[in-house]
């Protein structure tokens, strides 16, 4: 059956741990492309082994990056891929039906997040849709250096196969990253800074049912409550405190 062509686009830096299994899970696409920022480890090695792509570009913030690697693509059809995401034999299957005769623009795909080993299916995190699949003539990436989005004027579809995203393998990497986001993200706020971690433990314990994930449901939403209020006392001045 005859279908559009698919370039799979993937930023790296340091992205060894997953990437084996990423790459795999992508090796249906008649390109995957390999935008890398610099890597010190064997990330390059993993991308060259199979077979793809890979392109070099410094650093320009979540946007722009991800833009940069869509432009560089063969094929108008891109899914953007996290190096630390793997497309399930389903969610495969469903991208070439899709892409036999593509009815929208633009597609979300939901995610099966990952936090320190367990699926979480409760407290807002799933299904968790966000833009992959899309023609790049009708659709790109927002400039934001981080929380970045793809946009487009056309109409947007979702898929019903999840991908599975390895958020977090330890509270130590979610207390790392988020750390660097809530700097990149920072709004200093002093009152949001005291209601704001309230209301992100209330939402995502008790109404978004995060206590049926037991332990891991708890942990998640403390852990979200503390990097919200990060992000809104980082760049506070000195007499605002």
């Amino acid at each position: 059956m005859s279908r559009e062509p698919l370039s799979v686009v993937i930023l790296t830096l340091n992205s060894e741990k997953h990437l084996g299994e990423v790459l795999a899970s992508a090796a249906f696409a008649d390109e995957v492309l390999i935008l890398d920022s610099g890597s010190t480890d064997r990330t390059l090695e993993i991308a060259q082994e199979a077979g793809c792509r890979i392109e070099h570009q410094a650093w320009l913030g979540f946007g722009r990056q991800k833009q940069r690697a869509v432009e560089l693509a063969t094929n108008d059809w891109i899914y953007v891929l996290d190096s630390d995401e793997v497309i399930c034999a389903d969610l495969r299957e469903e991208i070439l039906q899709t892409l036999s005769d593509p009815a929208f623009s633009a597609y979300a795909v939901p995610r099966l997040n990952y936090f320190f080993g367990k699926a979480i299916r409760h407290g807002g995190l799933y299904p968790d849709a966000t833009v992959r699949l899309f023609d790049r003539q009708k659709a790109r990436f927002t400039d934001n250096e981080v929380h970045e989005k793809v946009v487009t004027d056309h109409k947007i579809a979702t898929l019903h196969h999840p991908m599975i995203h390895y958020a977090y393998d330890s509270v130590e990497e979610f207390i790392a990253k988020q750390n660097r986001y809530s700097t990149l993200g920072a709004k200093p706020d002093r009152l949001k800074a005291l209601l704001n971690p309230l209301w992100t433990f209330w939402r995502m314990y008790v109404i978004k049912q995060g206590f049926r994930d037991g332990w891991h449901g708890y942990l998640i939403a403390r852990l979200y409550a503390q990097y919200t209020f990060w992000k809104y006392v980082k760049e506070l001045k000195t007499d605002e405190y």
